[in-house]
């Protein structure tokens, strides 16, 4: 059995041509994404995933400079030369994260919590292995290989700072992205991106006994408990699980690699200044956010606005203001907010939506339209793509809506529960025989049946069915008179009707079908 299996895979990798060696590890692997594949990967994803990260945080441009700077250095003296890229985000959430292809980021919210210029290199050279290592491809290449056993089993057998949802209102190649992000890494990769970052530590110039403080910090959080613990496990803690076996084997690393390097602690406070001195503005922003959440709307509102007045340039307490507006039915009060956001922070994707949403109920489509159009270069959402459509039907373009609903239908939201439907009651008139199964039968006592199923959502009604005979070549020859069903059919529901067949043979009886010719949502 043990050979059969070892056949197998052999056999498996020589049809792939996919056995390869790990760039960092040296150990021999099979991969079938190759290295073009990854650096597309993060090429494409990179930009929306910041996106759904909460947007670069380009407020303090010299903070992602310095970041990027230690970055490099780590970067520098990596295993695997890459297009490394390293970006601060506008999250309070403290978490880093690596695409394929070396693109990485860590949250605004993370970089408040580490005391040191090591431990910032700890992370990122984490992060840097993570990316070189190809554990992002190597969850893609498990899925493949899940993929290929199930067929070889065959063969034998929210917006804005408000929507807590935001992963389920992307669209199209986002939600790859997201699957990564969401991935939690095992144990041997922690380990293994833990001990050779280190390594990159050294060789960059760094005590690697950062990687140590910073992994005692994280081994308390994570038996802590309370409000600043919960920030930790919705973010580093979900995808990189702190434990104690990490933070023996990184002293025993840093006590191999010897005690040199720098630590940079006063660098690293001196870099970070400015960002704490935003950060009671950031955590009013967050205890707004989690006040509307609750639907206390007016304290929502109260909170904001003093984040509003303590980050006066910071675009996204204008939006959560809008956010709040809306959320309360006040579309014009929201409108001028979201113009504040949009002007601060044009480059991040819920400024304009929510300007976008506002525009729209105050019956203001062509600068509602302007708006999504720019949200939806920088994060294809549902909100988006529904409403989009909702405006190419209005204007009674039907082909553009039927495009806009299909795509927001992808969603699993309410706002991809309502394109769907929106899809349906356009495309119906065009195309029943989607949404209504028809066919002929022939009963005991010779009698012949129309029998319709409403395979749509909703309920429908007017169902109009037209028995046809064809030849062998499947065409029609004949067609009898018009079935019609009033309804309302429910969804999933069968019904029948006799129909008369004339002297037909028991040959031509086998050829005649059902075609279905109308039907429209049941009023």
């Amino acid at each position: 059995m043990r050979h059969g299996w070892l056949a197998f895979t052999l056999a498996l990798c020589a049809a792939l041509a996919a056995c390869g060696v790990n760039p960092v590890t040296g150990k021999k692997e099979i991969q079938f994404v190759s290295e073009s594949q990854e650096l597309a990967i993060g090429r494409a994803q990179y930009a929306p995933m910041r996106q759904v990260e909460g947007g670069d945080f380009d407020i303090l441009p010299d903070l992602t400079a310095y970041v990027n700077g230690v970055g490099q250095k780590l970067a520098a003296v990596s295993d695997r030369p890459l297009p490394y890229e390293f970006v601060v985000l506008d999250n309070s959430v403290p978490n880093a994260w690596a695409l394929p292809g070396g693109k990485i980021a860590v949250n605004r919210g993370l970089l408040t919590e580490l005391t040191s210029e090591a431990e910032l290199a700890a992370v990122l050279g984490h992060e840097i292995v993570h990316a070189a290592a190809r554990h992002g491809a190597k969850a893609q290449e498990r899925g493949t290989l899940m993929q290929a056993g199930m067929a070889a089993a065959q063969i034998g057998a929210a917006v804005g700072g408000m929507d807590a949802g935001l992963a389920n209102l992307a669209l199209g190649g986002s939600a790859i992205g997201l699957q990564m992000l969401q991935m939690k890494y095992g144990r041997d990769q922690e380990l293994e991106s833990d001990h050779y970052g280190m390594k990159y530590m050294k060789l960059a110039g760094y005590d690697p006994w950062g990687a140590v403080t910073l992994q005692e910090t994280f081994v308390r959080l994570s038996s802590g408990k309370g409000a600043k613990q919960q920030g930790w496990l919705e973010g580093l803690f979900a995808s990189h699980p702190p434990s104690q076996e990490r933070l023996e084997r990184n002293r025993a690393t840093a006590a191999e690699l010897g005690r040199s390097g720098t630590i940079g602690a006063d660098r690293y406070a001196a870099a970070m200044q400015p960002l704490l001195a935003m950060k009671p503005g950031h955590d009013k922003y967050d205890e707004a956010v989690a006040a509307a959440r609750r639907k206390e709307f007016d304290r929502a509102h109260a909170l904001a606005l003093e984040a509003a007045r303590l980050l006066p340039r910071d675009g996204r307490a204008q939006q959560l203001l809008g956010d709040i507006d809306l959320a309360r039915k006040q579309p014009r009060e929201a409108l001028g907010y979201f113009r504040k956001a949009d002007a601060l922070n044009g480059d991040y994707f819920g400024s304009s939506l929510g300007l976008g949403i506002a525009s729209y109920q105050l019956g203001d489509q062509a600068q509602a339209a302007s708006a999504f159009e720019r949200s939806a270069k920088l994060l294809p959402t549902a909100p988006a793509a529904y409403y989009l459509g909702a405006i190419a039907r209005d204007r009674g373009d039907t082909a553009a809506a039927l495009r806009y609903f299909k795509s927001a239908a992808g969603s699993d939201s309410s706002y991809g529960k309502e394109a769907a439907e929106e899809y349906l009651r356009l495309d119906l008139p065009q195309n029943p025989g989607n949404y209504v199964a028809a066919g002929v039968q022939t009963d005991a006592n010779g009698r012949t049946w129309v029998i319709i199923e409403n395979r749509a959502p909703m309920p429908l009604a007017a169902i109009v069915v037209t028995p046809v005979l064809l030849d062998a070549n499947g065409r029609i020859v004949q067609q009898g008179a018009a079935v019609q069903f009033r309804g309302p059919l429910p969804s999933g529901q069968r019904a029948s009707a006799a129909i008369g067949t004339g002297n037909l043979t028991a040959g031509q009886l086998q050829l005649l079908k059902a075609r279905v010719d109308a039907a429209r949502p049941a009023p």
